[in-house]
């Protein structure tokens, strides 16, 4: 997901969003409804603070009025905590195709919904990246813009663009591995670290944060939730194709012609991630979305 870090008054006034993606051979292991992880009954991570169970619930209106009404709403802790962390996106127009669920189970879940949208590749700074087809054609233009302009768009890092659902895993793991490693035994006994890692991922993320609610964090100091270091499996934007890390992130003049071209910054744990959203900046609002932060500016769901 690029480089992470957490804005702690930023987190405290937004309240967060997202799960990965996809919708058409969700996993047969399971009749549940796939927003909901195994415990339904996860706390809310905040940054440097013992958890609680006070979480309010997702409220009607506004942002989760102008989701499809096709879309599966979260009904447990875990996903609306996702929801609000990643799901600007979910919102995304301009000939974009979000997913309709919060959270993808596994790869087939992924695979399905990545086959079922039109998905194009392209060499953007010299890195092959692939993104669904309304979104690579803006930011094609994009690029263009910024070439007349004397500054540049790159793709960073090795996986920028589209990705699939083991690599999010592999991301998740290492983060996990971690923190048991520094957690066991003071914190964490030793059979419940073995149990908890033996899960499928979908199974583990609620546990996870179940243990953050006790002040045992997973980040990558250990100090705040593994939220803001890495998305944990299934909710990673970059499995639509509708994301895209970029290098030149504190660039102003790049965030301007970006947001020109229907790409905005939605992650405020994230920097160098975009998404592409389809629409002005000016018809954000009106998609139940706010403004938050200063300089650089992210636009994340009024929930």
């Amino acid at each position: 997901m690029g480089i992470k870090f957490v804005t702690l008054a930023t987190v405290a006034a937004v309240s967060i969003a997202c799960w990965s993606m996809e919708s058409n051979r969700s996993s047969a292991a399971s009749n549940e409804p796939a927003t909901n992880y195994a415990p339904s009954t996860v706390p809310t991570p905040t940054p440097k603070k013992v958890l609680t169970n006070d979480m309010p619930t997702v409220p009607k209106g506004g942002f989760m009025s102008q989701l499809p009404t096709d879309f599966q709403k979260p009904t447990d802790s875990s996903g609306e905590l996702i929801l609000r962390e990643y799901g600007a996106y979910f919102l995304a127009r301009g000939g974009a195709v979000p997913p309709k669920k919060v959270v993808f189970k596994d790869e087939a879940d992924v695979q399905a919904f990545q086959s079922s949208v039109e998905m194009t590749r392209q060499t953007v700074g010299g890195k092959s990246i692939e993104l669904q087809v309304a979104a690579m054609s803006a930011l094609l233009k994009a690029v263009a813009d910024a070439r007349s302009a004397g500054v540049s768009i790159t793709p960073r890092g090795s996986g920028p663009s589209l990705r699939s659902y083991g690599e999010t895993v592999t991301n998740w793991k290492g983060k996990v591995s971690a923190g048991f490693k520094r957690w066991v035994p003071s914190r964490v006994s030793a059979a419940d670290a073995k149990r908890i890692s033996a899960l499928t991922p979908y199974e583990q993320v609620p546990e996870i944060l179940n243990l953050e609610s006790k002040g045992i964090y997973f980040s990558l100091a250990f100090d705040k939730s593994i939220i803001y270091s890495v998305a944990p499996p299934g909710t990673s934007q970059h499995c639509s194709g509708l994301a895209l890390d970029v290098t030149e992130y504190g660039n102003a003049r790049v965030r301007a012609i970006l947001a020109k071209h229907g790409w905005f910054q939605t992650i405020s744990s994230d920097l160098p991630h975009f998404t592409y959203m389809g629409v002005q900046e000016s018809e954000l609002p009106s998609l139940g979305l706010k403004k938050v932060g200063s300089g650089q500016v992210f636009w994340v769901p009024d929930i």
